[in-house]
């Protein structure tokens, strides 16, 4: 079984998520499919069939946190020399012409929306060892881009 990476706030988003799942979700999408059944005939009850959706999505999500809980590795950055998992690290993007703050997580816990980006994508995977003040190269579906490392937390 691979481990999978992941930072300590990582996991523990993902046990509480996990959590809510178990204990609230997972009851109420039950207690939905019961009122549907009570309408009668499910062939053509819309809201029995929502229902079972939102139970697989559920289901399948809590399936997913468990697995991720129970292959985990810790990792925590442990200095600020060189880029590694769980570091925070500015960067200058020739392409943006700007500098972004990035926090290198595993794959499990990535959120381009919050600034996560997993050590699995090509920046991700090509800022690992870096050290502040080199250039990078990775390969995006548009070509080649390049980015200095500027700090390193």
């Amino acid at each position: 079984m691979d481990k999978i990476q992941i930072t300590g706030e990582g996991l523990e988003k993902a046990k509480a998520e996990l959590d809510d799942l178990v204990k609230k979700e997972r009851p109420r999408i039950i207690n939905r499919i019961k009122e549907a059944r009570e309408l009668g005939d499910l062939s053509e009850n819309f809201d029995y069939h929502d229902a079972k959706r939102e139970q697989g999505v559920v289901e399948s999500r809590i399936a997913e946190l468990k697995y991720i809980i129970e292959n985990a590795e810790l990792v925590e950055a442990k200095g600020a020399d060189i880029v590694q998992i769980g570091s925070k690290v500015t960067i200058f993007m020739e392409a943006l012409g700007a500098e972004m703050e990035y926090t290198i997580v595993g794959p499990a816990e990535s959120d381009i929306a919050k600034g996560k980006i997993s050590s699995d994508s090509p920046i991700g995977d090509a800022l690992l060892g870096a050290k502040t003040g080199e250039e990078i190269e990775y390969m995006t579906p548009g070509g080649k881009q390049k980015c200095i490392v500027r700090a390193i937390g």
